[in-house]
């Protein structure tokens, strides 16, 4: 737990899978922190000042010293709040967990979002195929492990987030099967594990109400276009 003295602040916004991975990992340690919601239509002095370079969230503020990027973060929790291991303690396990950390950002956050949102038609068919690429070795990664570091959520799992939440909410909106018990058996069921977990259970309930809104808006304004 965090002590009295210290100051934790996290910016972010409702529905960023990459907040999420944040505040997943705070309450697996236990740690007490003060959320500040963000507009990023009209971004606060304290986020521009605190993550000058990107000017995004989610940043993680601790005793003042401000700290940008998700996975960034996650990591320096785990070294300062050593409680419920995020990282796995043999270095070899704790780099192959960066991998398919770095993996899930490089592969399918880019790929599955234009898989959805991309106008161009060849464009987002090279995108679905990509995602379905990526999340085969996902898929063969995971085997048959509860969580992809066994039986407690890791880094790889927190790095999920987007696929866990994001992934099978954005696919209704579109009409695709990106993640279906039918094509990813094992990812899908990691998915059911990781979402129904005490610790992420709230968060993805968040999420779930954010992308229910948007996706009703954007009935409602095709409607409206009828």
């Amino acid at each position: 737990m965090a002590s009295s003295q210290e100051e934790v602040t996290l910016l972010g916004v409702i529905g960023s899978p990459f907040a999420c991975r944040v505040k997943i990992a705070l309450k697996l340690k236990g740690v007490e922190y003060k959320y500040v919601e963000e507009n990023l239509a009209n971004k606060s002095d304290l986020l521009l000042k605190s993550n000058p370079v990107h000017k995004k969230v989610p940043v993680f503020i601790h005793n003042e010293k401000p700290i940008a990027e998700s996975l960034v973060i996650v990591e320096y929790i785990d070294e300062t709040w050593k409680n419920n291991p995020i990282l796995p303690s043999d270095p070899y396990q704790r780099a192959l967990a960066r991998f398919w950390s770095k993996f899930i950002d490089d592969k399918i956050v880019g790929a599955a979002w234009n898989a959805v949102f991309t106008v161009d038609e060849k464009e987002r068919e090279k995108n679905v195929v990509e995602t379905y690429e990526a999340l085969q070795f996902l898929e063969n990664e995971i085997k048959d492990k509860k969580f992809f570091g066994g039986e407690e959520v890791g880094l790889v799992d927190i790095a999920g987030v987007y696929i866990a939440f994001w992934v099978p909410l954005i696919q209704e909106i579109a009409g695709l099967e990106l993640l279906s018990s039918e094509k990813f058996p094992k990812l899908y069921k990691w998915s059911q594990e990781f979402v129904n977990h005490p610790i992420v259970k709230e968060d993805y309930e968040q999420v779930s109400l954010k992308i229910a809104a948007v996706t009703l808006a954007c009935h409602e304004t095709d409607l409206a276009l009828l």
